[in-house]
């Protein structure tokens, strides 16, 4: 059976006031149409992170930031009494 860790980032909604995503002041947020070259900031957490290993396992806009949610394998080398990987 696979087993995974997982990781959580925040990334302050400082750090994507022109990118991402518009939140109302009453808390509401939705992903608004962005020019593709605004994306570069999300493509450049993606990528480093995946790069690592990980993979986007949820991701959750709100008023403050965006919290990621990732996950990525545990490698173990445990092997069964056959001498099979059983990991």
């Amino acid at each position: 059976m696979k087993q995974f860790e997982y990781q959580v980032t925040l990334h302050s909604s400082e750090s994507f006031r022109e990118v991402i995503y518009f939140c109302s002041e009453d808390g509401n947020c939705e992903v608004e149409e962005v020019p593709s070259e605004q994306l570069g900031k999300l493509t450049a957490i993606l990528n480093e992170h995946g790069e690592k290993g990980w993979e986007l396992a949820q991701a959750s806009v709100g008023k403050g930031g965006m919290l990621i949610f990732w996950k990525k394998p545990i490698v173990s080398n445990y092997v069964d009494a056959d001498g099979k990987d059983a990991s």
